[in-house]
């Protein structure tokens, strides 16, 4: 009721700065659905409804007076050619011709609509960054809004909207009550939407900045500047979908950029594909991508990374698929278990580390027995970066599944991981680690890669006894042999069975199997459950 109330209230001010002939002719009551009016200089007023019909106005042309009329009851239009009305979201757009004179009007209608990110309030709950795509008018600022208020509300958080011509808070000086209590800084120019994004982080320490169509390079760069920061953001960019979005070169920085890698022959053969091939660059700015297919559809990828990845190497990857009229209950998260996955391992393969270990000469040369080696790596838990990205690290822990603590007093640090180009102004902290005995490993740069792999080396965990295989790792090397068993196929084998895999892994595997017109069926039972791609004669049949 009070959202009716306030839409009415709304679109009399609107209805206010029309002139007379077109105020007489329009019936308030069947205003509901109506999105635009349309005044264009020589022509019949338009109305525009959300189910695209087009409806024609009984009143006469537009002519210049009707367009002076208007301008002169609203604010001075910005270099963007928009301007608004106080205390409401309606916006206002000018065409002009080529000397500068407005010759048309564009009335955009803004509501106050609720309940659009009612399906997706679990994930909206998780503070990570969330970017929003999707084409024009399927209602990306509508959920920003509403998402504004949720956050500053309901989370109680810091929230800051940079608000680019007053799309998301209304025009006018105060904040329209739809972002709650989110505060808003507004941008003159569209041009000066990064400088304000950085102003906000250093001046206003907010928790959560809100902004809504990032379309530059130097905006997707001050975007990564302020996740690095450690503040949550929530966007929306130009782009349909996310592989739209990992194809263009000015915002691909948004989910972690592409680059051209050549692989060795036998790193190519393992992978069955080309010797040059495009990989993600670095950890996406946002951790969650939502595509927006329709106003009542949305498509959620959950992981920015994972899917990128997928997308990149041509696997099967499918998004979560939410519908707004429908309600989704928080998922249940177990309680997270002690991680024993090292200690496991590691007594999986007491047998197969090389009997060296167990030479009291080489006890003497690592600094620990075999004994010793396995109480090592159970007991780490604590490292201490310098100069070294802690977001990277942290994805890397999630990713390995460790049991390790971040810390910020040296003194706790089991491991020092240090910049190996910032060793010299960090000289004081390294010889403090020295004095406490404690081991300092240095990285080259702050990318996932090198900081996994001096992770694994600060462990004391090598690849080749495959003492960790992340969930990641495992898809990679099961969709790979079904790569190459589909390849076999194709070229005339019989019938292939792969590795038993669990059930989300077998999966994934059909839907790679269903790309290239194969059949494959699962067999087997319990753990020895596996996949069974059909070729050889009943392929042909």
């Amino acid at each position: 009721m009070q959202n009716n109330l306030q839409f009415q209230n709304d679109i009399e001010k609107l209805i206010e700065i029309l002139p007379p002939k077109i105020k007489n002719t329009l019936d308030t009551e069947k205003m509901a659905d109506v999105i635009e009016i349309v005044l264009d200089l020589g022509r019949t007023p338009e109305i525009r409804h959300s189910d695209g019909v087009i409806e024609y106005l009984p009143a006469d042309i537009v002519n210049e007076e009707d367009i002076k009329y208007i301008t002169d009851k609203v604010q001075e239009f910005t270099s963007d050619n928009r301007s608004g009305i106080p205390g409401t979201l309606h916006r206002i757009s000018a065409i002009r011709n080529r000397q500068g004179k407005i010759i048309g009007l564009t009335c955009r209608i803004g509501r106050v609509v609720t309940g659009t990110i009612a399906c997706i309030k679990d994930i909206c709950m998780q503070n990570k960054s969330i970017l929003f795509l999707g084409p024009p008018g399927v209602g990306k600022t509508t959920k920003l809004r509403e998402l504004s208020r949720l956050v500053a509300d309901d989370l109680k958080k810091r929230v800051i909207v940079v608000d680019t011509s007053n799309e998301i808070a209304g025009d006018g000086d105060t904040p329209h009550p739809a972002v709650g209590h989110a505060r808003r800084m507004q941008v003159r120019q569209p041009e000066f939407q990064k400088d304000i994004m950085i102003e906000a982080v250093e001046n206003h320490t907010p928790e959560v900045i809100v902004v809504d169509e990032i379309g530059t390079e130097a905006e997707a760069q001050a975007a990564r500047t302020i996740a690095e920061r450690g503040v949550i953001l929530i966007a929306t960019a130009h782009g349909n979908t996310l592989e739209n979005l990992i194809k263009n070169p000015t915002l691909s920085d948004l989910v972690g950029g592409i680059q051209s890698v050549t692989l060795g022959d036998d790193e190519a053969r393992r992978r069955a594909c080309q010797k040059t091939v495009l990989e993600r660059e670095k950890q996406p700015t946002f951790d969650i991508v939502i595509e927006i297919l329709d106003r009542n559809t949305l498509a959620v990828y959950k992981n920015t990374a994972e899917a990128v990845d997928y997308i990149l190497r041509g696997w099967p990857i499918k998004p979560e698929i939410r519908k707004i009229d429908k309600t989704y209950d928080e998922e249940e998260t177990e309680p997270k278990q002690e991680n024993n996955s090292i200690i496991e391992e590691i007594n999986k393969l007491e047998q197969k580390i090389p009997p060296m270990h167990q030479e009291p000469s080489d006890s003497l040369k690592f600094g620990f027995s075999r004994q010793k080696y396995v109480e090592e790596v159970k007991n780490i838990k604590r490292i201490y970066l310098y100069a070294v990205s802690r977001s990277i690290v942290e994805k890397v822990i999630e990713r390995l599944n460790l049991n390790i603590e971040l810390t910020r007093n040296i003194e706790e640090a089991d491991i020092v991981i240090a910049h190996k180009n910032f060793a010299k102004g960090g000289a004081k902290i390294l010889s403090l680690a020295n004095d406490y005995r404690i081991r300092i490993f240095y990285i080259k740069t702050n990318s996932m890669p090198q900081i996994q792999k001096v992770l694994k080396e600060a462990l004391d965990i090598t690849e080749s006894a495959q003492t960790i295989t992340g969930y990641y790792d495992e898809v990679e090397i099961a969709l790979e042999e079904a790569k190459n068993a589909i390849n076999k196929i194709l070229e005339g084998a019989k019938n292939i069975e792969l590795k038993p895999q669990n059930q989300q892994i077998r999966k994934l595997q059909h839907e790679l199997v269903e790309q290239y017109n194969l059949t494959g069926k699962s067999v087997g039972e319990g753990t020895e459950r596996r996949l069974r791609i059909v070729g050889g004669e009943d392929f042909k049949e």
